[in-house]
């Protein structure tokens, strides 16, 4: 596969029309059209449920008050109906003080140390970039929720990878270290403790030093680019290493990860000092081997844990999405506003989890945490 991309990247126009597709490229090309018809369908789907529960919501209220056997139990039922939402408000404004709070004593030294290499996005095309941005945006969504998140950065946010950023809704208000600058130069200062985890390094991970500062590449690249953040490291001087998945399961498919679930094993190995914990926690099931496969009766209740959390990333049904995930839209009698506020925030998160469930395709990143046995990190795209 990465020998036909490389062959349809090399092909030139001739007499002013493009080379004809190989019978691969083709295959492909119908491929994300289907897979772009089915989401086109999904976001119809959902958007008509959301809004049909609205309806059902808003007329079931409508129908108890009308059954109000008097004007002081109606006032009565209005009243709670308004506590109740108070309430729901004050725990949700809480939750955000405490995250808040969570990510500035990460940021002032509490948090390891971890960096989002971007400054790839010359190498990427536009359905990348996107893949991409979207795992930035679960990464930091998965390090808001975690007692013990990371310090976060991102480094190279410049030309087209900082256009895409400036995108996110409330990317501004993050609080995570951004530089437009690199990584070698925003930490000038500590490169003896800069380490880039890439699958070719010789050195693998038995712990993680706070004391370090750790770099996933940012590369969505359908494995174009193979080896290219270890090539990156020795260039430059800095160590390397690898997480053990090796010592703890044998990739039953392709070996690859996405870069948000290399963070968030790295996070769950902070919260647990376990790092089979963490795989399983965060590598989905369909992805084990026969290592994984002979540990599932051991692992049962801890992805029966994962799963309730919405964490075991590779495996949520719609219903984990929507617990995991997703703010409660508050449905009461919002109405179409409310919706409309949700909408956005649903869709980007469902489709960052659909990523990772693999509806758009297997497609390997050789940089953006090749922290796996086989490197790379999984591209998904639209």
């Amino acid at each position: 596969m990465a020998d036909d991309a490389e062959g349809e990247q090399a092909a030139v126009v001739v007499d002013g029309n493009p080379p004809p597709l190989s019978k691969s490229a083709r295959k492909k090309l119908l491929k994300q059209e289907r897979q772009a018809a089915r989401k086109a369908e999904r976001k119809v789907a959902d958007k008509e449920r959301r809004r049909a529960d609205l309806d059902r919501r808003r007329r079931e209220w409508e129908e108890a008050l009308a059954a109000a056997p008097s004007d002081e139990a109606r006032e009565e039922m209005l009243a709670a109906r308004r506590e109740t939402r108070r309430e729901r408000v004050g725990k949700r404004v809480d939750e955000r003080g405490a995250r808040a709070e969570r990510l500035r004593r990460a940021a002032e030294g509490a948090g390891q140390k971890v960096v989002l290499d971007l400054e790839f996005a010359d190498l990427m095309r536009p359905n990348e970039l996107h893949s991409l941005t979207q795992q930035i945006m679960y990464c930091y969504a998965v390090n808001g929720r975690s007692a013990t998140p990371a310090h976060l950065w991102l480094t190279g946010c410049s030309g087209e990878m900082g256009t895409q950023l400036q995108r996110i809704p409330g990317f501004d208000k993050w609080i995570i270290g951004k530089e437009a600058k690199p990584y070698l130069e925003a930490f000038e200062d500590c490169k003896e403790n800069l380490v880039y985890l890439t699958a070719d390094a010789e050195t693998v991970l038995d712990d993680l030093d706070m004391s370090k500062i750790y770099i996933i590449g940012g590369l969505v690249d359908r494995n174009r680019w193979k080896g290219i953040t270890q090539k990156k490291a020795v260039d430059q001087g800095i160590q390397s290493a690898k997480l053990p998945i090796g010592n703890y399961l044998k990739m039953s498919s392709s070996q690859v990860l996405t870069v948000n679930q290399v963070f968030e094993i790295m996070q769950k190995f902070v919260e647990t000092k376990d790092w089979k914990t963490a795989f399983f926690h965060v590598i989905p099931q369909r992805k084990r081997g026969e290592a994984g496969a002979a540990d599932d009766k051991v692992e049962a209740s801890m992805d029966d844990s994962a799963a309730a959390e919405g964490a075991a990333n590779g495996d949520h049904s719609e219903e984990d999405i929507d617990k995991g995930f997703h703010e409660e839209i508050d449905n009461d009698d919002g109405g179409d506003k409310e919706l409309e506020e949700g909408e956005s925030d649903v869709a980007i998160k469902r489709q960052c989890v659909r990523n990772e469930n693999g509806e758009a395709g297997d497609q390997s990143s050789s940089a953006a945490a090749e922290a796996t046995p086989a490197g790379g990190a999984i591209a998904q795209t639209e």
